[in-house]
Formats: structure tokens, sequence, C-alpha cells
């Protein structure tokens, strides 16, 4: 059996900062430093920050007067600011740049008047901190069947934002939904969504040119890990999504003469690794693991000013 590894695969840089952070929080301040939402969805990072003292939460008055609060990369909503300020918290933020893009625009769209159209999954955390931006003028839309739907006040004054982790073919389809039903909608000057997205679904795309078999490391909760199983799939070969090596099962193997192995932008080097050792136990020693050519992706974001001093 081969294993082929997609590249790029894993850590993106709105994670890597989001991570170092934190990490970089607990080192300067102390612990426990309050996160609100978990970091990055990825259970084994979670884990780690919590076992050196990051105290995760959803509510910032659910964090005592005065403590730090980290705001993860996937954003949050000016409401959710306030009540950290109210609370006289400290805050941090490792909100994705990328994200933070994606907000300015629908904050500039809101002070022209316009309505916004928000592309993405209900639900989603990335996506209720963008709804939060502009909730009055901004509507929702999943799929092409969701822009049927749409009732807008004015076609003439509508604007387009995404969530920074679509599926970029998907994403398309609803963009040519709405500029067949709303000739004059503003989409977005530059594609929102992000170059990690993007590039680990074209080396999916890749993948599936040989694999009998794809699996994607990362979580549930990842918007970005799903889409590339949906890839998969959409091309007829099985993918599975799996958050470490424990959740492989041999019965994928059956006649599987390749398996292409990749991970989501919020899961580390090491659970990849791990699949890579379970798919050899599974093969009897027998797999030979054939990585991609290596893809730097070029991309490094600043800290926040209030921890570049720590980490020269």
């Amino acid at each position: 059996m081969r294993i082929v590894l997609a590249s790029p695969r894993g850590f993106c840089a709105g994670v890597d900062r989001a991570i170092e952070v934190v990490e970089l929080a607990l080192d300067r301040f102390g612990p426990p430093v309050y996160v609100r939402h978990e970091i990055v969805h990825n259970r084994h990072v979670v884990e780690d920050l919590r076992a050196k003292g990051a105290v995760f939460i959803e509510d910032p008055a659910d964090a005592p007067e005065g403590a730090l609060l980290v705001f993860s990369a996937h954003g949050v909503s000016p409401a959710v600011r306030a009540a950290a300020s109210e609370r006289g918290l400290r805050t941090l933020d490792a909100t994705c740049p990328l994200v933070t893009k994606v907000h300015l625009e629908a904050q500039r769209h809101a002070r022209e008047e316009r309505e916004i159209v928000l592309v993405g999954h209900a639900g989603h955390v990335e996506v209720e901190g963008t709804m939060g931006q502009a909730p009055e003028r901004t509507h929702l839309v999943e799929n092409v069947e969701d822009v049927a739907r749409l009732e807008v006040d004015d076609p003439e004054r509508l604007s387009v934002v995404t969530q920074t982790t679509l599926s970029v073919d998907d994403t398309a389809d609803v963009m040519r939904a709405l500029r067949e039903r709303f000739p004059a909608i503003e989409l977005p000057r530059k594609d929102d969504i992000c170059y990690a997205t993007q590039n680990r679904q074209n080396a999916v795309k890749a993948l599936v040119a040989e694999a009998d078999l794809v699996l994607v490391v990362g979580a549930p909760e990842s918007s970005n890990s799903n889409r590339l199983v949906e890839i998969a799939r959409k091309a007829d070969v099985p993918a599975h999504l799996v958050q470490d090596a424990d959740d492989v099962s041999a019965a994928w193997l059956d006649d599987v003469h390749c398996v292409g192995v990749t991970a989501g932008a919020s899961a580390p080097e090491v659970l990849v690794q791990g699949v890579v050792e379970r798919l050899r136990e599974l093969s009897g020693g027998e797999a030979v693991v054939e990585p991609a050519p290596i893809v730097d992706e070029g991309i490094v974001f600043r800290l926040p000013v209030e921890l570049r001093s720590s980490a020269s």
C-alpha cells in the first residue's frame, strides 16, 4: 500500500499565530489566561494549552473582572468586545488577519448603508463574529437555494462577504447565483476565502487523481477540514475525517492500494504522522510513504503589538 501525503497540509499562518498568542501570554503574564471559544478547532491543541493554564470560555462574563482574555482565531463581534470591556478585562486579539479583513469589509458596507450578504455556514463561530459586525444589515446564505429565497430591501445597494474557510467551488456557484439574481451586487474586491483554504483544497484535488481513499486529519467543528472531505467525495473517492490515529478503521483499507492523507488548517503535524504510523501498522509494516514536495506558502502574520517584544 502507498501512503501519499498532501502538501500543503496542516497549520496555516493564522493558526500558528493564534496558538503563539496564547503561549506567549501564558509565559509573559502567567496562568490563568482566559480564551474566548477554542483558540482553534482542534481538541489536541486545546487540551495542550489547557494543561499549560489556558481557560476556555464562551462568555466574557465567565472570566473574573480584570482577567486577561484572548479572542480566538475565528474572530468576535463588537458585542463580545463590548462585553469584555464592560467587565474590565484586558484583551489580546488572536483573530486571523484574514478574518479581520472580512470584518472591516462588512463595517465599510454598513457605513455606506448597503445590505450585506454573508456566504457561510450557520452556527459557525466565524460566521457569528462576522454577522455581528452589522447584524441589522446582514443576510446569511449557505447555498444556491438560499439565494433563490433571499429577500432584500434594495437590490441596487447590496454587497457580499464570505466566511474564509468555505469550499472554493461551492462558493463560486453561490456567487454566480447572486450575480444572476442581483446584477448590481458588489462582490468582494479580493477573494475572501483564505489562501490556506484554497491551497489545501487544491492539494486534495491533486490527491484524488491517484488515491483510493483520502483521510483528512481535523476536528468535526473545523469547517475547512470538512470541506476537504467533501472535495474528495465529490470526486467519487471515499474520504473520512479523523481526529487522530485512533479514528482510523482497518475496514476502510479493504482493496485500497493508495491512501491520501492531508490535514485541516488547525491540525498539528504530529497527528498526521500518527495517522501514517497507524496505516503502516494496519498494512503489516509494508506501506510506503510518499511525501509530496513541500510547499512554502510564504505567509507569516505579525503578533499583536502587546506580545512582540516577548517573542523577540
